[in-house]
């Protein structure tokens, strides 16, 4: 047994060796050497945008302080100095990692990562980790450690499209790395665990990564001797890095396209952060160039009607919009003033609740699943002449009787102006925009199967998160625009939910890249996404947004407002675009919305505003008439 134990280790040793002296160390450089911008592309094809190139410059070592170094090193591989280039230990893990099925990061040493970085790719695969193996082995003995380092520091990925510590400490601290103090460094050589889950400024949670991998490295410093413990207690508070610099190409709409698409992107592909800053990608996106012009001057018109300088009421005002066609592209959306002053994208935003642009779901929901009057008994069918009590100041009921709030009082709906409008149809509610019916049917089909319906149409769970009580029904969720033009969407395609899609096509140097591409699902019947596309045509033809009618013939609609008057939206669709439009006012110190009471001289008394129908009507109108133009243009 001993003897053929020592037979097979002889033959993996001869093997291995085969390998060692059959493997050379590449002449050329990874491609992180030859970036290239992303070039974003309107549905048209011609250019809209550039990113890029990745923001890379090469820095001796001797210019980085010796502290910093440190900080790297005691992230990612103290042993550096003295270890031969590679971790049998580690590398034996990530092995077994990858042979078992599980996670396939780590057991590499700093010179596996320079590897990894300069000659080879970032997959994780079995062959890709022998040939890091050996080229480490294969360096460590050709080079010097501080060749070594010099390389990996000046290749490494730090995120926001930087490679190399040099740029890195522009990005993150606004000064050279020569500038940087053991803090600052320590902070750097957290991001090399992974940029995209450390970067403060991309979310909170990475905020806490990044404060406790910081606070690690700088004990971990201590702890190998490279940072005095007195000194270790000077660097208390984190070292809060800059915010992201915004390219200068991405003026105006177009970095709230990019952004959007950009999204898009990572989140259907298995294209990293760090590959795709490395650039040569071409992004086909579903933007229309003449409907975002339109879309633009149709906010931009509804903007200079307000005075913020005469008017408190018209400060802080947001504006969100999204189109989108009947398949799920996005043509066009309004993000905000300017990409490069306010970065925060209105038309994605989750914290404008949609009001009563959101009865039409509810309305849905009781055609297709019904109601419930009697616990435990059958549900019973309605249709949009079900008749409901449509007076102001009406309790709302469940099947055990009065609905109780937590204070001990019964719940009653409220009409706008106070209206009482007697016994009315469904279909009425939703066209006059009718408040207590809409919260008593709600209560009868069940706020979870009233949520389901808008889920299902294509508003996200996390939106819908709230609590189920009778004001759900009036729109306390927080949607998007992008979303809510999506799920109007699905009434206007017969019922059939598409997901929204910005990318159309994406590409790498002329060759395809796959892409994840939305498919269709039936949600409602056509007869329930008929009757509701009745109620919100009746709505736009003598109800409550009768200057929709302008847009185009057929038009549906449904203006909405919220509780507490703290926002105002309208959505509507054609057979070829649905749009949506939301307007808030944010308090930009404590980014609470505030009432829209008064807002371009409005009565106070008066809820809501014109001014999203406005821009929906102007929007839609342009757009029709390029659509009309592109087909003339068709024409043989």
């Amino acid at each position: 047994m001993s003897l053929f134990f020592v037979f097979c280790l002889s033959g993996l040793i001869a093997a291995l060796s085969y390998v060692y002296w059959q493997t050379e160390i590449p002449e050329d450089l990874n491609d992180f050497a030859t970036q290239q911008d992303n070039v974003y592309y309107w549905a048209d094809g011609t250019e809209m945008a550039r990113t890029g190139p990745v923001n890379r410059q090469d820095i001796a070592l001797e210019k980085v302080p010796e502290k910093v170094q440190w900080a790297v090193l005691a992230a990612e591989n103290a042993s550096f100095y003295s270890d031969s280039g590679i971790s049998i230990s580690g590398m034996t893990r990530a092995v077994t990692r990858m042979v078992t099925g599980g996670e396939t990061q780590g057991g590499s040493t700093i010179t596996q990562q320079y590897v990894k970085n300069a000659y080879l790719n970032q997959r994780q695969t079995f062959s890709r980790k022998v040939s890091e193996m050996f080229i480490a082995m294969k360096l460590d003995d050709k080079l010097s450690k501080e060749e070594i380092l010099e390389g990996y520091l000046n290749t490494s990925w730090f995120g926001r499209g930087t490679y190399g510590i040099q740029r890195a400490a522009n990005a993150y601290y606004g000064k050279n790395v020569s500038e940087l103090n053991p803090s600052e460094g320590a902070f750097l050589a957290a991001l090399l665990k992974g940029a995209g889950s450390f970067d403060p400024a991309i979310s909170e949670k990475n905020r806490s990564r990044a404060v406790e991998r910081w606070s690690w490295v700088l004990d971990r410093m201590v702890e190998i001797g490279r940072l005095s413990a007195e000194e270790r207690a000077r660097y208390k508070k984190f070292p809060e890095p800059i915010p992201p610099p915004r390219p200068d190409g991405l003026t105006g709409q177009t970095g709230y396209l990019v952004e959007t698409a950009r999204a898009y992107v990572a989140s259907h592909t298995d294209i990293s952060d760090a590959e795709f800053d490395l650039g040569g990608y071409q992004i086909h996106t579903t933007f229309q160039k003449p409907q975002e012009e339109a879309l633009t001057q149709a906010v931009e018109k509804a903007r200079g009607q307000l005075d913020p300088k005469l008017r408190t009421a018209d400060r802080n005002v947001r504006i969100g919009a999204a189109s989108i066609t009947p398949d799920g592209g996005i043509t066009a959306l309004y993000g905000g003033p300017d990409y490069l002053k306010q970065g925060f994208n209105d038309a994605n935003a989750s914290n404008v609740p949609a009001g009563t642009s959101f009865t039409p779901f509810v309305y849905a929901a009781a055609l297709r699943d019904g109601v419930l009057r009697e616990r435990g008994g059958p549900r019973t069918p309605v249709s949009p002449e079900t008749v409901y009590n449509g007076d102001d100041e009406v309790a709302v009921h469940t099947p055990e009787g009065p609905y109780w709030d937590r204070s001990g009082k019964i719940v009653r709906g409220s009409n706008d102006g106070d209206r009482s409008w007697g016994k009315v149809t469904l279909r009425k509610a939703v066209e006059q925009s009718i408040n207590t019916p809409m919260i008593q049917l709600g209560m009868d089909v069940g706020l979870d199967r009233v949520r389901q319906a808008a889920v299902d149409a294509g508003l996200l769970p996390s939106s819908l998160s709230g609590s189920r009580v009778p004001a759900f029904s009036l729109g306390t969720g927080t949607p998007s625009a992008i979303r809510m033009a999506s799920a109007y969407g699905t009434f206007a395609a017969g019922g059939v939910h598409r997901a929204p899609y910005s990318v159309a096509s994406l590409s790498r140097n002329g060759d395809r890249v796959e892409l994840e591409k939305p498919g269709g699902s039936r949600v409602f019947s056509p007869q329930v996404a008929t009757e509701v596309g009745e109620a919100l045509q009746g709505a736009v033809r003598g109800g409550s947004a009768k200057r929709a009618a302008e847009a185009a013939p057929g038009a549906a609609g449904k203006p909405g407002t919220a509780p507490d008057n703290k926002a105002a939206w309208f959505v509507g669709y054609t057979d070829q675009l649905s749009t949506a439009v939301s307007l808030s006012r944010l308090d930009p110190k404590t980014q609470e919305l505030l009432p829209l009471d008064g807002l371009g001289g409005r009565d106070p008394e008066q809820v809501g505003s014109n001014y999203p129908i406005q821009i929906w009507t102007d929007y839609m109108k342009a757009a029709g008439t390029v659509q009309e133009a592109e087909k003339g243009q068709m024409a043989p």
